[in-house]
């Protein structure tokens, strides 16, 4: 069991979103052993509570002050209206829990209206880790918690992927055609870390272009895909506008991303590396309630910065490059970001093992800058 950094509202109901196998409901039986758990995923819970939504009342003891926990509230979401009720009337604290965002986002769904905050989490992070983060690990099967207590981290992952299919994807009904789905995860996983061509994607699959965006939206939907958008805030030069894709976990994508002889080791660890830096900085930014807005930039002349993290705290640019040797051209993206956005930090994220030091640049170790990130935001 790791201890999770995480925020959480001690005095108020708040929702916890975050993708299947991220450790929400260990990390809430640890934290609130006294809680009442009502597991949506239970049949009997799940169908009584679905027949009878005001039955929950019920089932919470008269002048209980402890919190309840109703684990994957999004399988019912009229429960939300007595959650509201009972919060006004007895004064109750509920953590909800969520792994999809689908059905919540109606617009007939009632979200509390502000009475509950809303908290993520991620999968685990290099400071979570401690002594057990590995690089190599974590780059292959990336951080769900239970790729670090199995014997096959690589059975688990495309178990992983098949629990998704089988159990979000078909019976929530969200596509008929589940093969074309499947097919369409496979080539996703070449757009990871790139700007999204939905007319290419569309092609490759054999679908219609409107049902890969659908396809994108159910990834995003089930918060097991991310779109970044791109940064145009007081835009000096021309920029692209399209957005860019990533897998929520490193694990993930390399499962989903066929090899072949054809393909580049380098291309894919490039694609790796980014990915894990993505998801430690999501991670710890809602952690840490750092309020970053995410993104990237890229500009019409082909001038890029991986990730643009903009808030109250300023605005840091970061690229990252899987090689050991840092060069002029590895620096071009940041020094144009630079030129238009004096006021920012700069950071190359490289696989070599010195600190450097390139006019208003820093330069960092894969390793130290995961392990330092907090102090970093």
């Amino acid at each position: 069991m790791y201890s999770r950094i995480i925020k959480f509202p001690e005095d108020t109901s708040f929702f916890l979103f975050g993708p299947r196998g991220t450790g929400k409901s260990t990390w809430l039986k640890e934290k609130f052993s006294d809680a009442l758990l009502f597991d949506l995923l239970k049949s009997s819970t799940f169908n009584s509570l679905l027949a009878e939504p005001d039955r929950l009342e019920t089932m919470i003891p008269t002048g209980f002050k402890n919190w309840v926990i109703l684990d994957e509230v999004q399988k019912i979401p009229a429960l939300l209206n007595e959650v509201h009720r009972l919060i006004e009337n007895r004064k109750l604290k509920f953590i909800l829990t969520g792994s999809s965002a689908r059905k919540l986002k109606k617009e007939d769904v009632n979200l509390l209206a502000g009475r509950a905050q809303t908290c993520f989490m991620h999968p685990l992070t290099a400071q979570e880790l401690g002594q057990d983060f590995r690089l190599s690990h974590s780059l292959k099967y990336g951080h769900l918690p239970h790729t670090f207590n199995v014997k096959d981290p690589q059975k688990y992952l495309e178990s992983y992927l098949t629990t998704y299919l089988k159990e979000e994807i078909q019976q929530e009904g969200l596509t008929r055609n589940l093969g074309a789905f499947h097919r369409f995860l496979e080539v996703a996983s070449f757009s990871q870390g790139a700007i999204i061509n939905f007319s290419e994607i569309s092609r490759e699959c054999s679908v219609h272009r409107k049902v890969v965006e659908n396809y994108f939206t159910i990834l995003e939907d089930l918060l097991i895909g991310v779109r970044l958008p791109v940064f145009t805030k007081k835009a000096k030069r021309k920029i692209v506008s399209h957005s860019k894709f990533y897998f929520f976990d490193v694990g993930v994508y390399q499962s989903l991303r066929p090899k072949g002889p054809l393909d580049s080791p380098e291309e894919i660890g490039g694609s790796a590396l980014e990915t894990l830096i993505f998801q430690e900085i999501r991670a710890s930014n809602d952690a840490l309630q750092q309020g970053y807005e995410l993104f990237f930039w890229h500009t019409a002349d082909h001038k890029e910065v991986d990730f643009v993290l903009y808030g109250e705290k300023g605005i840091k640019a970061i690229e990252v490059k899987a090689t050991r040797k840092v060069t002029t051209k590895h620096l071009k993206g940041l020094r144009a970001f630079l030129e238009d956005y004096p006021m920012a930090t700069a950071y190359l994220v490289y696989g070599g093992s010195e600190e450097l030091y390139f006019d208003k640049i820093n330069v960092i170790p894969v390793e130290k800058f995961l392990r330092t990130l907090p102090q970093i935001f």
